[in-house]
C-alpha cells in the first residue's frame, strides 16, 4: 500500500484559491509537467462547409452550450480551422486517487470523487499506463464514443490502456460497444503510476477520422447496409432535460411520410441499434448523446438533422460530419414551458434541402 498527501494538499489549495489575495493557486493541467511530449499524428487545416437550415432558424437561438459564442458563424460555414495534432505526454510518479490524477501541484478530475473525504492510500501500482478517458467522456455518452473511444486506440499502442470509468458508467450500451469495438481497457480509480501517458486528441485531423471510421467499420461488420431513408432517434426525457413536445407524433409522421425508421435506444440492445441505423441516409433527432448511435453508423454523404431547443443550441456534431464528409442540418424549436416544440413542416422542408447520397 502506498500513501500520498496530495489530495489533502490540493483540497487546501482549492479552498485558499477562493480568497482573492491568494490567487494563482488553481490546479494546473498535469500535462504541463510532462517529462517529454511528442506528436503522434499531424494536425490539419480545413474550411468548414455551411450547415443546412431554413431562413430564420438562427434568429430563434437564445442560448448555446459547448461554445463561447452564438452558433451563427459556425453554421454559416466558410471558417478556416486548424485541427490540432494528436500528442502524447509522458509523466513519471503520478497518483490516481479516487478518479483524480495528481502530479505535484497539478491535478485532473477524470471522474467525480466518490467520497467527500479524500482517500490517501492506493493498493494498485502500474509501471506504464496510457490514460485515454476524459472528464467529458466519463460524463456524456456522446463524448465518450466520439472522443474517448478513438483515443483508446492510441492508448493501447503505448501501454496499458487505462480508464477510471466503471463498466456501467454509460449503462446499458457502453459494455456492448466495448465488446463490439474490441476494447479491453484496464479499469482503476486508484493506483500509483510509475509512468503515465496522457493525450491531447481533440483535433479533428485525418488520423482521428481514420480511427473513428475504423470504429464504424467494426460496428457495422456483418450488418445489412442497404440504403434506406433514415432513422429518427427518440430522446424522450432522458439525460439533461430538453424535452421535445410531440416527439413521438413527429417520429411517426416522418415514418409514414418519409420512410424513416423509429429507434428508442433505451428500449433496444446494441444489435437492434446497429441494424436500425445501418444504411441510413439521414439521422434525425433531438440534439444529444443519443444521436451518436446513428452518427457512428453514417457513411460519407449521409446527413444528420439535429432538432435544437432554442435555449441550448449545440453544434459539436458538426465537427464530426464536416470531418467525415457528411452533412449537418438543424431545426430550432419554439419554447413551450420548460420544453420546446418543433414544426413538423419545417423538419420536412429541411430534409428536402439535404443533398442526395452519392450512388
Amino acid at each position: 500500500m502506498r500513501t500520498s498527501l496530495l489530495p489533502l494538499a490540493h483540497m487546501l489549495r482549492a479552498r485558499l484559491a477562493r480568497v482573492p489575495r491568494l490567487g494563482g493557486l488553481a490546479p494546473s493541467d498535469p500535462r504541463q509537467l510532462a517529462r517529454r511530449s511528442w506528436e503522434l499524428a499531424p494536425g490539419s487545416e480545413a474550411v468548414t462547409p455551411p450547415a443546412y437550415f431554413l431562413p430564420g432558424q438562427l434568429e430563434r437561438v437564445r442560448g448555446w452550450a459547448f461554445s463561447e459564442e452564438h452558433p451563427r458563424h459556425a453554421m454559416l460555414g466558410g471558417l478556416h480551422v486548424l485541427h490540432g495534432p494528436a500528442r502524447a505526454y509522458l509523466l513519471e510518479d503520478v497518483w490516481l486517487i479516487d478518479g483524480v490524477l495528481y502530479k505535484g501541484r497539478a491535478c485532473a478530475h477524470l471522474s467525480p470523487r466518490r467520497s467527500r473525504v479524500p482517500h490517501l492510500h492506493v493498493r494498485a501500482e502500474l509501471d506504464h499506463a496510457a490514460i485515454y478517458c476524459t472528464a467529458a467522456g466519463n460524463r456524456w455518452f456522446g463524448q465518450w464514443l466520439m472522443d474517448d473511444c478513438p483515443s483508446y486506440f492510441l492508448a493501447r499502442e503505448h501501454g496499458t490502456a487505462l480508464t477510471t470509468a466503471m463498466p456501467d458508467h454509460h449503462a446499458p450500451h457502453a459494455p456492448d460497444y466495448e465488446r463490439r469495438l474490441g476494447m479491453t481497457p484496464t479499469r482503476l480509480r486508484s493506483a500509483f503510476l510509475r509512468q503515465a501517458l496522457l493525450f491531447s486528441d481533440v483535433g479533428q485531423n485525418p488520423d482521428k477520422h481514420r480511427r473513428f471510421r475504423a470504429m464504424s467499420e467494426a460496428l457495422l461488420r456483418g450488418s445489412d447496409e442497404r440504403s434506406h431513408p433514415g432513422v429518427f432517434i427518440v430522446r424522450g426525457a432522458t439525460g439533461e432535460r430538453r424535452v421535445l413536445r410531440g416527439e413521438l407524433e413527429l417520429a411517426e409522421r416522418l415514418a409514414a411520410r418519409r420512410g424513416l425508421r423509429i429507434l428508442d435506444p433505451l428500449r433496444a440492445d446494441l444489435e437492434t441499434i446497429v441494424r436500425t441505423c445501418a444504411g441510413a441516409r439521414a439521422v434525425v433527432g433531438v440534439e444529444g448523446s443519443g444521436l451518436i448511435h446513428g452518427i457512428l453508423a453514417m457513411r460519407p454523404g449521409a446527413s444528420l438533422l439535429a432538432l435544437q431547443p432554442p435555449g441550448r443550441f449545440v453544434g459539436l456534431y458538426k465537427h464530426l460530419t464536416d470531418r467525415d464528409g457528411q452533412h449537418f442540418a438543424f431545426v430550432v424549436g419554439q419554447p413551450e414551458g420548460e420544453d420546446f416544440r418543433i414544426d413538423p413542416d419545417e423538419v420536412e422542408r429541411t430534409l428536402d434541402l439535404l443533398p442526395p447520397m452519392p450512388a
